[in-house]
């Protein structure tokens, strides 16, 4: 069987679920159909903890996964795939009005080259959560802990399950961004003899 090491710049559970639940689905699309296995290191995203734009959330997830290409090249490591996920809050003006919407963003790439970015959904920020994380910076895991009144969301539910009811969660919005980061690579094979008519 082909096995093949995905490295993930994350060492927290529902990042490393939402990688292992999509690759589960992305391995039967891929060429050769991998076994993909996973390798977990904390790694720093070089931004705010709390990214506040779409491109700050972006810059984010590819530093992580440079960073975990940069550790493969120091020691030696046959990783195929560098994962870096990063969450944050994408400001969007409409109208005159400010929307605060919390989105999850995915980078992959091969390292050689092949990249690609992919997005979850986005759910809105009620703005007394906004005017504490996005005016007075405070960093959104404390923010949310406080304001759904218990601790530890970060690594359980997530922002996502606090405001969506668990009809979202953490863990869903990162397989989401993952599966469509990696969309690019898989797609790409299954279309190469495929002829596309207009």
């Amino acid at each position: 069987m082909n096995s093949m090491v995905v490295a993930v710049g994350s060492t927290r559970r529902p990042k490393l679920d939402a990688v292992r639940d999509a690759l589960a689905v992305i391995a039967p699309r891929m060429p050769g159909h991998p076994h993909f296995e996973m390798a977990s290191v904390d790694v720093p995203s070089g931004v705010r903890h709390t990214p506040l734009s779409r491109e700050e959330i972006m810059t984010g997830a590819r530093r992580r996964a440079e960073a975990l290409q940069r550790i493969a090249r120091e020691n030696n490591e046959r990783w195929r795939y560098f994962v870096g996920l990063e969450g944050g809050i994408d400001i969007i003006q409409e109208n005159g009005v400010r929307w605060p919407f919390l989105e999850s963003w995915a980078y992959v790439t091969d390292g050689e080259a092949r990249e690609s970015f992919g997005r979850s959904g986005a759910v809105l920020l009620p703005e007394p959560l906004a005017k504490v994380v996005v005016d007075e910076g405070v960093e959104l895991s404390q923010a949310i802990d406080a304001y759904a009144g218990v601790s530890g969301v970060r690594d359980a539910q997530g922002a996502w399950g606090v405001l969506t009811g668990n009809l979202i969660t953490r863990h869903d919005s990162f397989r989401i961004a993952v599966i469509s980061a990696f969309a690019p690579f898989f797609e790409r094979e299954s279309r190469s003899n495929a002829r596309i008519g207009v």
